[in-house]
């Protein structure tokens, strides 16, 4: 083999070439010329000993050799393939990322990029890019799996030689995405995991109860949390809305302690948990050893990440993790939770509304059969009431009977009317607060005397919704009848009784009961018999117009029933 030195000709037109050419050239010496387009082509492997520059690439040699000194050190891989698609030149970090270097291997020079590699595993979406490249002259653009983990996003670009009409070289850039692939895949985990969160079957909706449904939920809480979460220690708590209070759902690897603790929403005195429930902020604490808000939850814990449960500004609970490494989560962390709380309020809303819903069924299917009811319980109670004061004195046996028929008809009354609260399930503030209360008017007993069978029906209707046991009358005589009888709270009487006159049945109630609240009623119009007047001199001043708002009832009832010297307070 010839030792005589080869000097490679770069640069030179083809006829300065030849020229050139024949006035130095010897058997071996010169290789070329090669004008500027044909650089890359050039083998690597050749051995020269100089190279000889002329002509314009000359001036461009400073910038190339800077050019390439710079691309030899980018953070992202790239190689120059040729027609062959055989590796012609690469830089440090393409090396680097083909595992070569940290295996001691070669550079790959000459190698295909499957070779570089190791067999690479194909992603997609475009399954033969360097071909399609050289085909369709086109940028080509996918994913291949290089190990157990690693991920490369690979862009093919063409380039032509001077009067090329295909191209002759391939430049390849390389990125490890291994980091972006773990989280879109993780991301899509917490979204498969939130979607399944509220998925409620056909046949759990007839078959679960509502208990079961949570047990269900926290379940999958658990599972989600750890699998994809990878978190092993949890505290889920809801706020309950009516008295700020943050109630455990599930907690799993807390101290007992903790789990226990009484934390309500307020941002001092109550841990990090119920600062991100006062505030609706997450709370990410690196070091629990100097974090004045952090409350043990983890034995030896040094470090919490606190995010909220929120339903759009509305904040329906917490849920928080702990560690015992520092510095154990990150703002990315904190970012995965947080998508996964807005699912898990999803869930938390679909079941509250399915609770809703079934507390709505009770609460209608109450109210239809108290409605049904009510008449006739009502003629049981006038029945019994006429007994009694017919038969009075006469039997002793008679009479206890009469009372044990009383007591079992208002008994039945009363199951009816709790109906909904005993098949309702418990929910949450929000919707307690649809169901109103009054504590002033709860198991208050009325009697609603009026002609219109329509207005004891509302008395029924609206009263019962807050507790109120509710008695009618048609006419003037059965309300005697029922107030001497029984005892009442409060009495609503229509003014305009034809049976008897208003005075004289106001008269004969204050004999009956002096101090009974009596509410008149009575339609819009004229009172030519001035029979108001005549009321309110007698110190009957409380009167409600027909057809009365239920406000307004409210507001006379609450008047009714506060001790006189007291102020009433504003009816709801």
């Amino acid at each position: 083999m010839s030792t005589t030195p080869r000097i490679l000709v770069l640069g030179a037109s083809e006829e300065d070439g030849r020229l050139l050419w024949e006035s130095v050239r010897t058997t071996e010496s010169l290789v070329g010329p090669i004008d500027a387009t044909g650089w890359l082509t050039i083998p690597q492997q050749g051995d020269y000993a100089a190279a000889l520059v002329l002509g314009e690439p000359l001036q461009k040699l400073p910038n190339l050799l800077a050019l390439e000194s710079v691309v030899k050190h980018l953070p992202e891989g790239i190689a120059v393939l040729d027609a062959e698609l055989k590796i012609q030149w690469c830089n440090d970090r393409f090396a680097e990322l083909t595992g070569r270097v940290a295996a001691g291997l070669p550079t790959p020079h000459g190698l295909s990029f499957d070779e570089a590699f190791a067999s690479p595993q194909i992603v997609g979406p475009e399954f033969a890019p360097f071909l399609s490249v050289l085909g369709t002259g086109a940028t080509s653009r996918t994913k291949y799996r290089t190990g157990e983990s690693t991920y490369i996003d690979v862009v093919a670009a063409p380039v032509y030689t001077s009067g090329g009409d295909y191209p002759s070289l391939v430049v390849v850039t390389v990125r490890d995405v291994s980091i972006e692939h773990q989280q879109g895949e993780k991301l899509t985990a917490i979204h498969e995991a939130g979607q399944d969160l509220g998925d409620i079957a056909p046949e759990d909706l007839i078959t679960m109860s509502v208990e079961a449904r949570k047990v269900l939920l926290r379940e999958k809480i658990i599972l989600y949390t750890k699998d994809v979460l990878k978190f092993e220690t949890i505290e889920v708590r809801l706020l309950n809305e009516r008295t700020n209070r943050l109630e455990p759902l599930l907690n799993v690897g807390m101290l007992p302690e903790a789990a226990e603790r009484e934390l309500v929403g307020l941002p001092t005195e109550n841990g990090v948990t119920g600062y991100v429930a006062a505030t609706g902020n997450s709370y990410l604490c690196r070091d629990t050893s100097h974090d004045p808000l952090y409350l043990m939850g983890v034995a030896d814990a040094s470090s919490s990440l606190t995010v909220p449960i929120k339903r759009g500004d509305r904040v329906l609970g917490t849920f928080n993790v702990e560690s015992t490494r520092p510095n154990a989560f990150s703002e990315e962390d904190q970012q995965f939770l947080e998508l996964f709380c807005r699912d898990l309020a999803l869930a938390l809303n679909t079941l509250e509304l399915l609770v809703f819903e079934r507390a709505t069924v009770a609460s209608e299917s109450s109210t239809v059969l108290l409605r049904e009811a009510a008449r006739p319980v009502d003629e049981i109670l006038k029945d019994i009431a006429w007994l009694q004061n017919k038969f009075v004195g006469f039997d002793p046996q008679a009479a206890e009977r009469l009372q044990r028929m009383l007591r079992q008809t208002r008994t039945i009354r009363q199951l009816i009317h709790g109906i909904g609260e005993r098949v309702a399930p418990q929910v949450s503030a929000p919707m307690a607060a649809m169901s109103p209360s009054n504590p002033k008017l709860r198991e208050k007993r009325v009697l609603v005397a009026d002609r219109d069978d329509s207005v004891l029906a509302a008395g029924h209707e609206l009263l019962a919704r807050f507790g109120c046991e509710v008695e009618t009358a048609h006419n003037g005589e059965e309300a005697l009848l029922m107030i001497s009888t029984y005892h009442y709270d409060v009495v609503l009487y229509d003014a305009e009784m034809t049976d008897i006159h208003l005075i004289d049945a106001l008269e004969k109630i204050r004999k009956i009961h002096e101090y009974v609240p009596v509410v008149l009623m009575k339609g819009y119009g004229y009172d030519g018999a001035h029979r108001m007047v005549k009321a309110r001199q007698m110190g009957f001043k409380l009167a409600l117009y027909k057809p009365f708002r239920l406000d307004l009832l409210l507001t006379e009832l609450d008047k009714a029933l506060t001790p006189p010297g007291e102020e009433s307070p504003p009816a709801p």
